[in-house]
């Protein structure tokens, strides 16, 4: 394992949390503590993050997700987030080309 944020698991989250978070949002509008934790259940705990927010915020900046709506509790606000029609596209594009890639590495390694 090389340096904190340097090993394999760390890039390889950095470059699949965006796709996870479209595909968890594609079955439903949730808050970003909602998201952490489905992401942590669905994987048995191996897929987590620690910083979701700015995530959230780029997929929002680049039209993939919107907030749906805001609710206050317990005297803070909480966004829920939705997957958009362009984000519901970038996630079908993006999940073929994972396919694609996965796929060609384990032919790569002898498993494919």
């Amino acid at each position: 394992m090389g340096e904190a944020g340097h090993d394999f698991v760390s890039y390889y989250k950095r470059a699949t949390s965006p796709l996870v978070v479209l595909r968890l949002l594609r079955d439903r509008v949730m808050y970003g503590y909602e998201i952490s934790q489905a992401m942590k259940e669905k994987s048995g705990g191996r897929f987590t993050i620690a910083v979701l927010y700015p995530i959230l915020y780029r997929l929002e900046e680049q039209g993939y997700i919107r907030v749906d709506r805001t609710e206050v509790v317990h005297n803070r606000a909480r966004s829920y987030y939705a997957i958009t029609p362009a984000g519901q596209t970038h996630l079908e594009q993006a999940l073929g080309e994972y396919k694609e890639m996965h796929q060609a590495f384990a032919a790569l390694i002898g498993e494919g």
